[in-house]
């Protein structure tokens, strides 16, 4: 800025100034590109995992994954949640009760299991010490003792300490686990594959929702070039737009401008498309991740098909699903007759809902 130039700034009011020294140093616009927003690694942390240990306190081995963040996703995902409650209750309702454990405490174990991948039914024993009932300590508060045949739950009623432990009865308690790769010592969950699909489905929905409340659904560039609208005008505009965002706030803005132009007054829109088309693709591929990862047939959750042809026989789909995942997870609650010595765990025999013989029949 020559010297010259810096007087004549002196001399006009601060308004005028700026808008002269951001003539004076002007120059030729130039195209230019950038980026912004640095990459947020995902994986890159993830042979974490593998080292992961269950470290010990002297007393008990604390679980490899932290039990109460998956208990949180239980409900991150209407079709992560379907897939458990499914499995839940198809169990329960093959179930047959006994007098040492009722509906209601079975259904808990299973859920524990499917959930947290370890179910600890616990043996209360009367007075001749033989098995009175069992009971459902919460998977997610119980833990596993150094020494064998010893278990502790945290944050009891009854329980000592900072931590309100309890130390159940020496071989009272049955550990039912799904089997990981790297420990033996907890069990670990199936779905653990699809975590990040389910917080993905999560995220976009709050994120959704978000934008809708904050009225952000009708964001646009508004590019004016009309002569006709003065200072006076814009401002009126403008607030007008302001008051149309906010929740429950979904107006329409009429604008008159006469002599104005065609195209004097235009509007851009930003991201109302390419939001809504990211929305559905995150949301179906995010799904379709989940029920890949639980095996669950969509027409077993209430999925509407997109299709005219549907998902086909729903009949058929429950019978593969019922053989090939809720067979094997009822055998592993036999554990418990072997560990009692008594048929505690029954179930009803499964009524197909297709015709034609099994897959073990064709066998």
């Amino acid at each position: 800025m020559t010297r010259a130039t810096q007087l004549a700034a002196r001399r006009m009011p601060r308004s005028d100034a700026s808008t002269a020294l951001i003539e004076a140093s002007g120059s030729p616009a130039k195209a230019t590109s950038f980026t912004f927003g640095a990459p947020e690694p995902v994986l890159s942390r993830r042979e974490f995992m593998e080292s992961f240990e269950c470290w010990r306190n002297g007393r008990w081995y604390t679980p490899p994954i932290d039990l109460a963040g998956l208990s949180r996703t239980r409900f991150a995902s209407p079709h992560h949640a379907s897939a458990i409650q499914l499995r839940v209750n198809l169990l329960k309702a093959h179930f047959i009760p006994h007098p040492l454990l009722n509906a209601q405490t079975f259904e808990g174990l299973v859920l524990d299991l499917v959930t947290l991948g370890n179910a600890y039914p616990a043996r209360v024993d009367n007075i001749r010490n033989r098995p009175m009932r069992l009971d459902r300590p919460l998977a997610k508060y119980v833990r596993r003792g150094v020494e064998p045949g010893e278990f502790f739950q945290l944050n009891a009623d009854r329980g000592r300490g900072a931590l309100g432990e309890w130390e159940f009865e020496k071989d009272s308690v049955l550990q039912l686990m799904a089997p990981d790769l790297n420990q033996d010592i907890y069990g670990v969950p199936e779905y653990i594959g699809a975590i990040q699909a389910t917080l993905l489905n999560e995220s976009a929905t709050i994120f959704r929702r978000r934008y809708y409340e904050n009225g952000s659904h009708a964001g646009f560039i508004l590019y004016s070039t009309d002569s006709q609208i003065d200072q006076n005008d814009v401002d009126g505009l403008r607030t007008a737009l302001r008051n149309s965002k906010g929740p429950g706030n979904f107006r329409n803005v009429f604008l008159h401008a006469p002599g104005g132009k065609k195209d004097g007054i235009q509007v851009i829109p930003i991201s109302e498309v390419a939001a809504k088309d990211e929305f559905l693709g995150i949301k179906n591929t995010s799904r379709d991740d989940i029920l890949a990862a639980w095996r669950t047939p969509p027409q077993l959750l209430g999925i509407v098909p997109a299709n005219a042809g549907g998902f086909g026989d729903v009949g058929k789909a429950a019978d593969v699903f019922y053989d090939q995942e809720i067979v094997p997870l009822q055998g592993r609650f036999t554990a418990i007759n072997e560990w009692l010595g008594i048929d505690v765990v029954r179930f009803r025999e499964y009524q197909r809902k297709s015709p034609g013989p099994t897959p073990a029949e064709k066998d």
